[in-house]
């Protein structure tokens, strides 16, 4: 059994995101091979791992996934009210990149009380609070959930193993200070929505000691073009910082295992080698605009076709798995049997037989004598599943150079099967 951690990203309704995706994660089929050790979540993020976690420490996969798509269901606008409301919300949103509208101050603001005790509601009906204890060591998976103290300015990760996760704890990490009042806890801090701090916190992750990390993300890293107008600009200026945190810890993750690879450190129990992959949100997949406004978007189809998007990306992301699998067995004929009858290979330098290689004899080939041969998975690089699944590899350097090459390798999948293989050097 492969142990994993997850952590989940928060992002206002675009979390539904990560609510496809781990419900896609956790049929018991899909995670033949794995056992989860660590669950992890900021904001929305948290209220995900949250509805997971408490099922999964029972052994019930089956209600997780049933409880995610519930409180998503429960949390989206139905009511002719509720959409009126939120209708002007996600206007207003809008609205306040191109003029100025005057700011109200949530402690100013009767329904920002309403609001949050709602929300309160919405996680007591799938969670007896009153009957979750500090959980005992060597039970999993364990839950963090981050959060920043307004006042200390110190980022915390409750941990399930040293605090009792309650109502408040989520919704501490969910208190998004321009909507709701900051949340006092029993410890004495007074916080704020978890997107200032760890989004979502990774490091900690590590306590577990996980032979892989799962990172599900909402904001994306890249953008295909520059941000010009005001809602560009708001809306990339919100990606960027709510990624700030976890491309730090990531990053950090792939320096020791660099470290580890080049014998720098010694994996002696305090440090182990762990494979982090990625599944992101991807934009230009994703038929609906995503702006900054839309985060506080809950339209029950916007949250619906949300969910569809991360189940799809999750169904990607397993069929990746299972190639890698192949892939590193060796086998050509396993490996070859992923790919469609109209596949096509896309090879460029550094590698070699440069060209388009189609056709069941031509892609059979290619894989005999570059992808089985020599070309391996780079374990001290993250997998990075976005438009297609993009692995960093590794491959023999030509005769009379050292050490060895580095390259990109990218699949588009397509109902399980590989439709588009490109190689091609790192950028």
């Amino acid at each position: 059994m492969r142990r994993v951690a997850i952590a989940c990203q928060g992002g206002g309704s675009h979390t539904a995101f990560t609510a496809g995706v781990l419900g896609r994660l956790l049929r018991a089929q899909n995670l033949a091979g794995y056992e989860v050790v660590g669950l992890s979540g900021t904001s929305g993020g948290a209220v995900c791992a949250l509805l997971a976690w408490h099922k999964l420490l029972r052994g019930d996969a089956a209600g997780a996934v049933e409880d995610l798509d519930a409180f998503w269901r429960d949390n989206s606008a139905t009511t002719p009210l509720e959409q009126v409301l939120n209708n002007w919300t996600v206007w207003a949103g809008k609205v306040q990149n191109f003029v100025g509208i005057p700011a109200i101050s949530p402690y100013d603001n009767y329904f920002s009380d309403l609001g949050l005790e709602e929300f309160r509601r919405l996680l007591e009906r799938r969670i007896d609070f009153r009957n979750v204890r500090v959980q005992p060591e060597g039970s999993y998976p364990v839950l963090l959930v981050g959060a920043v103290d307004v006042l200390s300015g110190e980022f915390r990760t409750f941990n399930s193993r040293r605090d009792a996760i309650s109502a408040k704890t989520i919704l501490a990490s969910a208190a998004i200070p321009t909507l709701f009042r900051s949340v006092c806890l029993d410890d004495g801090g007074t916080y704020w929505d978890g997107l200032f701090s760890q989004n979502p916190p990774v490091r900690e992750l590590t306590d577990e000691r996980p032979d892989e990390i799962w990172v599900i993300q909402i904001n994306p890293k890249e953008r295909e073009s520059e941000p010009r107008t005001i809602a560009e600009i708001a809306d990339r200026r919100n990606e960027l910082s709510g990624n700030l945190s976890l491309h730090q810890e990531l990053g950090f993750i792939e320096r020791i295992d660099q470290m580890l690879e080049e014998g720098h450190l010694v994996s002696d129990g305090k440090y182990k080698q762990i494979v982090v992959r990625v599944i992101e949100l991807s934009r230009s997949r994703f038929s609906r605009f995503l702006g900054t406004a839309s985060k506080l978007n809950r339209d029950p189809h916007f949250i619906r076709d949300l969910m569809s998007h991360g189940e799809a990306r999750a169904e990607e992301f397993l069929a990746a798995l299972a190639f890698e699998d192949a892939w590193k067995s060796r086998d050509t004929a396993a490996i070859v049997g992923f790919f469609a009858d109209n596949a096509q290979i896309f090879s460029s330098a550094p590698f070699a037989n440069d060209g388009i290689h189609k056709g069941t004899r031509e892609v059979r080939t290619f894989v005999a004598d570059i992808l089985a041969r020599g070309v391996r998975v780079d374990p001290t690089r993250k997998q990075v599943a976005r438009n297609g699944v993009a692995w960093t590899v590794r491959m023999p350097a030509d005769a009379g150079s050292p050490g060895r090459l580095k390259g990109v390798v990218e699949a588009e999948f397509q109902g399980g099967s590989i439709i588009a293989l490109r190689l091609g050097g790192e950028t």
